[in-house]
């Protein structure tokens, strides 16, 4: 997925303080429903908040362990820096554009990248 931060919008979720730890949070960007991480380290991810796999369901209710999101309905091990869900299953996790700047945590909207 190529990066197109240039032409994407970012909009302001919140202070990096205000996302628990290795809980998820989910927010909402323009009518969707973003699932917002934060890892022990203060890494922030963000998520389209449905589960890749294929009964679906939420994301942001998973626990995050260092870089890994398990999925709370299947248990899925899902690597926050690409979105892979790890073997022995298969799928991805839509992730979204995150950027921290000055303590503050912007997330793009999926609706405005092209």
């Amino acid at each position: 997925m190529k990066s197109r931060e240039m032409n994407e919008r970012f909009y302001l979720a919140g202070s990096v303080e205000e996302f628990l730890p290795q809980i998820g949070r989910v927010i909402e960007i323009k009518g969707q429903q973003i699932a917002v991480f934060r890892t022990s380290d203060d890494q922030v991810f963000a998520a389209l908040n449905q589960s890749p796999h294929p009964k679906g369901g939420p994301i942001a209710e998973g626990i995050v362990s260092e870089h890994y999101l398990y999925d709370p309905l299947y248990d899925w091990k899902i690597d926050l820096t690409s979105g892979l869900v790890q073997a022995p299953d298969t799928g991805q996790l839509q992730m979204v554009p995150v950027k921290v700047e000055n303590g503050q945590v912007w997330i793009a909207s999926l609706q405005d990248q092209v």
